[in-house]
């Protein structure tokens, strides 16, 4: 029989991560004869990692923390979205020749348009942060086609920057925290606030019983920034679904098949603890 096709995840540390069930669901749903671990990379051994993983007849990797600069310096090519997030999530050998994409921002559209039902395009949307995960978020929402995206952070000379540099793929209003005004009709929390169970610093006009907040970030109890939503009206949403949906995308583009994400999604929430 022939042996199953090698898939991982490389980071440090990769113990926590639900990837090698989701990976898992998703073959044994589609039919694909595959393998999917965890490796534990170094914090100064991850190209050469990524290396042997390859050498030894590996097929795809997925990147998680800390690594995924350096798996965009490592790739040969870059896809248009892993160039603009300037960071790379998924890895792909083909031919020898590797291939970096990032289906963060992809995984996040996803959620928020087919799971949640919410359509971005004409929407005016304000996305919290200005690192890496507002980043590799930008490019697939200004994709989606909205009237209006505005970027806040609490440095806004790094929202600047950021609307700066992706000023060619649509236009990008920019805002301190504090100074925001007005309502938004999607919400996005890219900032890391809710790791520290903190709130970032805005007020609680920009929401109304109209607007669709999301956290990236995900556990079993609703974050403090999703709380703090609800209670101004504001429909809301956790990163879970971003979580299962990007992990889908690097599926596909492994496998060339989409899997269906429903069930593992309802599975994963009933682990949460």
């Amino acid at each position: 029989m022939t042996p199953p096709d090698r898939y991982a995840l490389v980071g440090h540390p990769v113990a926590h991560s639900k990837s090698p069930v989701i990976h898992s669901t998703f073959a044994a749903q589609t039919g694909q004869h595959l393998t999917y671990e965890r490796l534990l990379a170094p914090l100064d051994g991850f190209v050469a990692t990524v290396r042997t993983f390859f050498e030894q007849g590996g097929m795809g990797l997925n990147v998680t923390l800390p690594f995924k600069l350096e798996a965009h310096a490592l790739a040969d090519t870059l896809s248009e979205r892993a160039r603009a997030a300037g960071a790379v999530n998924t890895l792909k050998i083909t031919d020898g020749n590797i291939l970096g994409d990032n289906t963060d921002g992809a995984g996040l559209v996803t959620d928020i348009e087919r799971n949640a039902g919410i359509a971005l395009k004409g929407k005016r949307i304000l996305l919290l942060g200005a690192g890496g995960a507002a980043r590799g978020a930008l490019l697939p929402l200004l994709h989606a086609g909205p009237i209006s995206l505005t970027i806040a952070n609490r440095s806004q000379e790094k929202a600047s920057a950021l609307a700066h540099e992706f000023a060619a793929h649509g236009n990008i209003d920019i805002s301190g925290f504090s100074a925001l005004q007005g309502e938004f009709d999607v919400i996005i929390n890219a900032t890391s606030a809710s790791l520290s169970n903190e709130l970032p610093q805005v007020q609680a006009s920009i929401f109304s019983s109209a607007t669709f907040a999301y956290d990236m970030m995900y556990g079993k109890e609703p974050t403090v920034f999703m709380k703090f939503a609800e209670q101004q009206g504001a429909t809301v949403r956790d990163g879970l679904g971003m979580l299962v949906e990007q992990a889908a995308e690097s599926f596909y583009l492994w496998r060339g098949v989409r899997p269906e994400t429903a069930k593992i999604f309802s599975e994963l929430r009933a682990t949460l603890t």
